[in-house]
């Protein structure tokens, strides 16, 4: 059987050309998308480029799709070997930090951090009957704390409290995870894409979805010699 992957928020931009990439190097793609009603021309696209792929309704904020997805995973392929939690959400562009609302941040949190969180625990015991399963998280440079705080006067003008701390906080579940899962040889990285266009950005990004799930990939298939718990770019680690 060849290798499973289950890519959430995999329909469009970065998740949908990671679920690409992987399906051509011969994994089979689960893509987890939140309204079912769009899986359908991902699929198409996906069939017509030669990856085997399926869609399932994944909204990583609802406990009951996460647990269904995870049955849909065992009962299908009885195993998990990358798992990239792509899904994430941007509702405070532009707002001033000081005006960002206990809700915004709610929000965000939920999908960015917990949501990772509910589809991390629910798919670890799929994980573990992998010879060698990866976990990818996708990050930001925007949750660098060292970029945060050496670069402050370029930073501060992307505001975003809400988006920059979740991704922050999703680099302390890496660590986390990482630490957790290492003697069960699971690698655990988190991502940073780079500027590309997507729908989160409004499409301003000046590098392409493709561009940015290479690094993805690139943690989605490490050897046995490859590093976990750490945060990378395409052109390198990046300081937590």
């Amino acid at each position: 059987m060849s290798a499973i992957a289950l890519v959430t928020g995999a329909n469009k931009g970065i998740g949908y050309q990671t679920a690409l990439a992987l399906g051509r190097l011969g994994m089979t793609v689960v893509l987890g998308i939140r309204d079912p009603q769009r899986a359908g021309l991902a699929l198409k696209q996906l069939a017509a480029a030669g990856v085997a792929a399926r869609a399932i309704q994944l909204d990583v904020t609802d406990e009951q799709t996460v647990k269904a997805a995870a049955a849909f995973v065992e009962t299908n392929f009885g195993r998990l070997d990358v798992l990239v939690n792509n899904a994430g959400i941007l509702v405070d562009a532009g707002v001033p930090v000081t005006e960002v609302s206990a809700g915004q941040m709610r929000e965000t949190f939920d999908t960015n951090v917990f949501g990772v969180v509910a589809v991390t625990s629910a798919m670890v015991p799929l994980l573990r009957r992998s010879a060698a399963a990866r976990v990818v998280n996708l990050s930001s440079g925007l949750g660098s704390q060292r970029r945060n705080s050496e670069q402050h006067e370029r930073l501060a003008a992307y505001q975003m409290l809400a988006y920059c701390s979740s991704k922050a906080a999703l680099n302390s579940l890496t660590i986390l995870y990482a630490n957790a899962l290492r003697a069960d040889g699971i690698k655990v990285n988190a991502a940073e894409p780079g500027f590309v266009a997507t729908d989160l950005n409004g499409h301003r990004g000046p590098g392409t979805a493709a561009e940015g799930a290479e690094i993805v990939v690139r943690l989605a298939t490490l050897d046995e010699t490859g590093p976990t718990g750490t945060f990378q770019s395409a052109d390198g680690p990046i300081e937590w």
